[in-house]
């Protein structure tokens, strides 16, 4: 047992001194490294002074050789500043007019004999002058913000969020020069000096003026372009007084810059147009009287409205400011009178009756002429541009040419595959006939085809209505139809003549406004478009290739 006692003393021993060995290797291997790292770090920092030694080396003499100066330098520095610090005024503005040029006998040139002795005496002199008063409110511009939701529009790019006021009031004076059509009579100073002159100067300034200023007499040349319309919406025609119900009604006037709107709540209201504000200029109330159709007449000095469940009608004389209202005429066996047209020279008023009947009335006297009948049931009529033809479309898909003066039948042709008529219009330039059926088809045809054949073929069937079309007008130059149905929301489609195809981007479909179009029209000069909707509001586009209203 005394053996084994001592043996593990012995182990301990022995695994201490190994312990001990690996300790001492451990820290010699440290210094080693510690030892290279030193080497490492001195040997870098020298290669560091040597190439800082190179590095300002390189640059001593690159000093060197910029500080040396070329002759064309020097010659430079002494035409500019002299041979020395102290050189005169008088010698360095010498200097600064240039070398003295020698005639040819060697001696220098004479002054200038054509400058007086002013003159040469003020081209030696050399003064800057400041102005005597600076105001620093003059010269500060109040900035506006364009970002606001009422100036978003008046932005041409993404750059003018902030404008000056004179910008902007530049800005705001070529929109409403764009609007109206050029500068108006009370806003031109010019003019209204002219109308104080004698009669003879006025004429000619008159002539002088019409030279000068064409927006309202000249219109683009150009025509208009297929596939997209360049328009802009505005604010409702009828924005300062939306009707409580459905807009039966909208018009333009055919002189002013005036439009119309009629509708159930029995109230019919002008309003003037500018595309941004478009003020109320008046109201009439109709008492128990919910408007059907209101129309200006071709002068512009009345306005026709009949109502949705009576006999009777009104005249609304606008330059006397009375309501005249026509009780029953005489002849007209109508249990209502709903639907009627006037003729462009301002001669009749065609009212479409029952079982067929259309009677002619006198605009002067509103007195039975005469009376003509269709086989079935009328839908709806138009006159030509000379007033002299009615075209009667009837419900069973038949279109009847009248003559107004011998009120008799001309022609009679089919609408191609009509189920049942709807709408009818006759373009201003009487080249086309449009007609809308129940499908939602639209037909055009030319008058040529229409007064020769029984079974016209269209030039263009417009399908792009899935409801019934209740709604066809052509704008005054004839190169847009616009086509509309009262049975879907945002159902309007604007299409373009020449081309016969639809305008890909009317209507917006950024949020709809549209709703059921009642009515439709466009101004005189085509430069704005008003849709009536059933919600009460007179929708207003501005049609920017047109440059007048």
């Amino acid at each position: 047992m005394q053996p084994a006692a001592d043996g593990a003393p012995r182990r301990e021993k022995k695994m201490r001194k190994t312990r001990d060995a690996k300790k001492m290797k451990k820290a010699a291997k440290q210094l080693q490294l510690r030892a290279e790292a030193a080497a490492a770090e001195r040997a870098a920092a020298k290669q560091a002074a040597e190439e800082a030694a190179r590095e300002a080396a390189r640059r001593a003499r690159h000093l060197k050789v910029l500080g040396r100066k070329s002759g064309a330098e020097k010659e430079l520095e002494e035409l500019v500043f002299g041979d020395s610090l102290n050189v005169e005024e008088n010698e360095l503005l010498h200097r600064l007019t240039g070398p003295t040029r020698l005639n040819a006998t060697g001696s220098s040139l004479q002054k200038d004999s054509s400058d007086s002795e002013v003159e040469n005496e003020a081209k030696g002199k050399v003064s800057s002058r400041k102005p005597a008063w600076v105001d620093e409110d003059d010269e500060a511009e109040e900035n506006v913000d364009m970002t606001h939701k009422y100036r978003k529009d008046l932005m041409k790019s993404d750059a003018e969020k902030i404008l000056t006021k004179k910008k902007l009031k530049r800005r705001l004076e070529e929109q409403f020069q764009r609007a109206m059509g050029g500068v108006p009579a009370w806003a031109d100073l010019d003019n209204r000096k002219k109308s104080k002159k004698t009669a003879s100067d006025s004429e000619t300034d008159e002539d002088d003026d019409l030279l000068r200023r064409t927006g309202n007499f000249i219109a683009s040349s150009e025509s208009l372009p297929r596939g997209i319309l360049k328009l802009k919406t505005c604010l409702p025609a009828n924005q300062e007084r939306f009707a409580s119900g459905k807009l039966a009604t909208v018009q333009f006037h055919p002189s002013a810059q005036v439009v119309m709107t009629a509708g159930h709540d029995r109230s019919v209201s002008l309003f003037q147009v500018d595309g941004i504000r478009n003020p109320k200029i008046q109201s009439i109330y109709l008492e128990s009287f919910p408007i059907y159709k209101a129309c200006f007449s071709v002068d512009g000095e009345q306005v026709i409205a009949t109502g949705t469940h009576h006999r009777m009608f009104f005249v609304y004389d606008m330059m006397s400011g009375n309501i005249i209202p026509i009780q029953k005429v005489r002849g007209v066996d109508e249990r209502f009178l709903r639907s009627f047209e006037l003729s462009p020279d301002g001669s009749f008023m065609l009212v479409t009756g029952t079982s067929g009947y259309l009677y002619l009335l006198s605009m002067k006297t509103k007195e039975l002429v005469s009376t003509m009948k269709i086989n079935g049931r009328c839908a709806a009529s138009a006159f030509t541009p000379d007033s002299r033809q009615v075209y009667s479309y009837s419900k069973e898909g038949e279109v009847f040419i009248w003559d107004v003066r011998s009120r008799k039948c001309l022609h009679k042709f089919e609408d191609e595959g009509s189920l049942e008529g709807k709408c009818i219009a006759v373009s201003r330039n009487n080249q086309y006939v449009a007609c809308g059926s129940a499908s939602g088809v639209v037909n055009l045809y030319t008058t040529d085809a229409c007064l020769k054949a029984s079974h016209p073929k269209p030039v263009k069937a417009i399908m792009n209505l899935v409801t019934s079309a209740t709604c066809v007008t052509f704008n005054p130059t004839t190169e847009i139809l616009a086509v509309a149905s009262c049975e879907a929301d945002e159902a309007v489609k604007l299409v373009h003549i020449p081309s016969y195809t639809v305008f890909s981007n009317f209507p917006v479909f950024r949020r709809k406004q549209i709703y059921l179009a009642q009515s439709m029209d466009f101004s005189p000069r085509s430069g704005f478009f008003s849709v009536g909707n059933n919600k009460g509001k007179a929708l207003l586009f501005r049609l920017k290739h047109y440059a007048d209203f």
